[in-house]
């Protein structure tokens, strides 16, 4: 097996969708569009010429786009989680991603073309694993009181500095 590639299913609107997305990841570039032809605009009810698909990288990793119509609906239940190392790096990722879309919580966002996206900084795993259940437990608490993720803010729940 060569890869796993996600797969996003829009209605009409793949090609705006992957110009957004890696004009917001580093290392992000569009790579193939494919148009419909007479023969699958006639089976899927598309324009001849319109997109049918975008072929992306969002830093390094590949995507494809597929307009398809508003068969299918997303879930939260599927969702792109991206580690972060700074609070810089979580804030720009919450500020580009969730414009014109809706905040979750504990990091997680719905973009303006309705995918779900989880914003999380990469230290939050080392924290909730440790095996000092008083100071995972501690950032636990501190981190269900947040939509967007506050780095300084779990550091000192996890050293017991505050309860915020």
């Amino acid at each position: 097996m060569e890869s796993i590639i996600p797969f996003l299913w829009f209605d009409g609107e793949a090609e705006e969708a992957a110009k957004f997305y890696t004009s917001v990841f580093q290392n992000s570039k569009i790579l193939n569009i494919a148009y419909y032809g007479k023969v699958g605009a006639k089976h899927s009810g598309r324009p001849v010429g319109s997109v049918m698909s975008v072929e992306f990288e969002l830093a390094g990793r590949e995507f494809v786009a597929f307009n398809g119509g508003g068969r299918f609906t997303r879930t939260p239940a599927v969702s792109f989680y991206v580690n972060c190392d700074t609070q810089e790096e979580v804030d720009f990722l919450w500020n580009r991603l969730s414009g014109n879309g809706s905040f979750e919580q504990r990091g997680w966002l719905t973009d303006k073309f309705g995918v779900y996206w989880q914003i999380v900084p990469e230290i939050i795993g080392e924290m909730l694993a440790d095996q000092d259940t008083s100071k995972s437990g501690r950032v636990m608490e501190a981190m269900l009181k947040m939509k967007k993720f506050d780095i300084e803010a779990l550091k000192r729940a996890y050293e017991g500095k505050d309860e915020e």
